[in-house]
């Protein structure tokens, strides 16, 4: 279902590889999807896949293509979270918007697709609330999303949509962070909160040791209501 391409960048310096499915038939909207620490890996291909098998073109862009091109890690192996760890490290988050706001310019002037989406796990979490902040994406949802509680500053900034996933025992999110994202955004309109307790990071992950089955379903479930309301 899906093919491997590439988009511009933002500043015209690079192409920016990509993982895209594709619909039968005309999309009835787009989907960024983007990835945890571990690359474009397979989990990441079969979320795509599922969204354009619900009529969206999916896309997924290569987050550490400046330093990294091409990496796929699994969460489960020691040495490749380890490694994973070290991307996260030279990873610039400001980078990771301007690499959004590319893809948002390549579906809508390419693809000729108005309204755009985008999901984001983990770092990914984090970019989908510095995306609803920073960029005119029609909606966003972040799972897991780490740091924004770093980042509460710029929500008076929110003005689209913005579903944020929280897991209620995740070990890189923890109970003061949580906090701090409830009180800064709770009040907030365009957001909407969503608690797991007892679940950890990576609980909706499409395979491997850290999915919990009834999380992820539950909170795909609501994500695809979101996506169904505000991209049709």
């Amino acid at each position: 279902m899906g093919e491997q391409a590439t988009f511009p960048a933002l500043d015209g310096n690079g192409a920016i590889p990509a993982y895209i499915a594709r619909p039968t038939g005309q999309p009835k909207a787009a989907i960024i999807v983007v990835p945890e620490i571990f690359g474009v890996n397979e989990g990441i291909r079969r979320k795509c896949d599922g969204w354009a098998g619900l009529g969206y073109l999916a896309l997924a862009p290569d987050i550490f293509w400046r330093f990294a091109p091409g990496v796929e890690l699994d969460p489960d192996e020691p040495e490749q979270m380890q490694e994973a760890f070290g991307y996260f490290q030279q990873y610039d988050a400001n980078d990771g918007v301007n690499d959004i706001e590319a893809a948002i310019h390549h579906v809508r002037r390419s693809e000729g697709i108005a309204k755009v989406g985008l999901v984001g796990y983990c770092l990914g979490g984090r970019l989908a609330y510095m995306a609803a902040a920073r960029t005119d994406i029609t909606a966003s949802v972040g799972y897991y999303g780490v740091m924004i509680d770093q980042m509460l500053g710029e929500s008076h900034a929110i003005a689209n949509p913005l579903m944020l996933h929280i897991a209620g025992a995740d070990h890189f999110v923890g109970p003061e962070a949580q906090k701090a994202i409830h009180e800064g955004l709770g009040g907030n309109r365009h957001v909407t909160l969503h608690d797991y307790l007892g679940l950890d990071h990576g609980f909706a992950a499409e395979m491997g040791n850290r999915r919990d089955a009834g999380g992820a379903q539950l909170a795909d479930r609501r994500t695809r209501e979101f996506f169904a309301e505000h991209l049709g």
